[in-house]
């Protein structure tokens, strides 16, 4: 779903050159802020007819009318039809949205430029301008999210003031929202846009996707670390019994599932709690010493639900084995801390180190 794609509908185009995607587009001639089928769907929101025109035109000379579907919106539907699209869900969402609140900001910005744009601007003053601007632009996305939720595994949209994604971060995080991706986007010596992804679901991008940008405020902007190297030990005189120790002591887990690679030295699990930790155990223990009981435990074996998943990896160079893990799914981030703290005892004891 890219929401706005203005007249060249060029991240459609660019995704059904690339990609084997399928896109819905919808336009409405109207603000978009008035607004409260395949295996990719995208549906995209344009701002005036003659945009909408240029942009059904565009699909048709690239022959991708059975794969981009252009349908024209009217004030106060939603962003993000799916019900009225009979989709259940889509894969994610996308928006370039308009930069500006006003026709007078757009050209105070301009003046504050000491050199001309490396590149000419193609967008008309309706994909430029919007009432409240960017940030008041996606909020009306955010709404919508909280709405749909899992029915779309990604949200995104780019900002062009770093101001806003900061202002926009607070309200994902007061919406408890946690499992976000930032980046941003580089033009030029000068020029610079950023992307903020949201997510519903349970999985985890990795580290460099989520924490995607070295801006100032980053620290203030970025979600939760999610990748951690927790020892470096010298090299043993067998990795592979090393390497065999740290994956018995996973393996003794009470896991839904381990797989682990021999040859590249990685192995991807997943837990119903923090199945490591002290207070599981005493609960596994006092399980076995009264089986009779239904404790949560039992039922959550009976019907595996992750809460945690991970991967743990192990990585060999010329002076020294690396161990770390990643965080892959799951909304906890305290027990992706206990599962460091864990693995790190695990690798000192597999390394004799005390």
């Amino acid at each position: 779903m890219d929401i706005g794609t203005g007249a060249s509908c060029i991240y459609p185009l660019l995704g059904c050159a690339q990609r084997p995607w399928s896109f819905i587009a919808t336009g409405t001639s109207e603000s978009l802020l008035s607004m409260p089928y395949l295996d990719l769907a995208h549906a995209l929101a344009d701002i005036d007819p003659e945009s909408l025109k240029c942009a059904k035109r565009n699909v048709e000379i690239n022959d991708l009318s059975s794969r981009v579907n252009v349908v024209a919106r009217s004030t106060g539907s939603s962003l993000i039809p799916l019900d009225e699209l009979a989709l259940d869900s889509i894969d994610f969402t996308m928006t370039n949205p308009p930069f500006y609140r006003s026709e007078e900001e757009l050209l105070s910005s301009a003046k504050r430029k000491q050199r001309p744009p490396y590149t000419a601007c193609t967008g008309s003053k309706a994909e430029m301008v919007t009432p409240g601007g960017e940030l008041a632009f996606v909020v009306c996305i955010l709404k919508e999210s909280c709405v749909l939720r899992a029915r779309i595994q990604w949200y995104s949209a780019m900002f062009g003031f770093l101001s806003n994604l900061v202002d926009f971060i607070e309200q994902l995080r007061s919406s408890g929202i946690e499992n976000y991706a930032v980046t941003e986007f580089v033009q030029g010596n000068k020029t610079r846009r950023w992307a903020i992804a949201w997510s519903f679901q349970p999985m985890r991008p990795a580290q460099h996707v989520a924490r995607g940008t070295r801006s100032a405020l980053s620290k203030n902007i970025l979600p939760c670390v999610t990748e951690a190297e927790v020892m470096s030990v010298e090299i043993p005189e067998s990795i592979g019994e090393f390497a065999s120790k740290i994956t018995a002591a996973i393996e003794s887990l009470d896991l839904i599932s381990w797989d682990w690679d021999t040859q590249a030295y990685e192995g991807t699990g997943r837990a119903v709690d923090k199945v490591w930790a002290r207070p599981w155990r005493r609960r596994k223990k006092r399980e076995q010493q009264t089986p009779d009981e239904r404790t949560e435990s039992s039922i959550s074996k009976s019907d595996p639900r992750c809460i945690f998943g991970f991967k743990v990896w192990i990585r060999v160079s010329m002076k020294e084995v690396l161990v770390g893990c990643r965080w892959t799914e799951g909304f906890d981030a305290k027990a992706f801390e206990s599962f460091q703290g864990f693995l790190q005892s695990t690798a000192a004891a597999a390394a004799n180190v005390k």
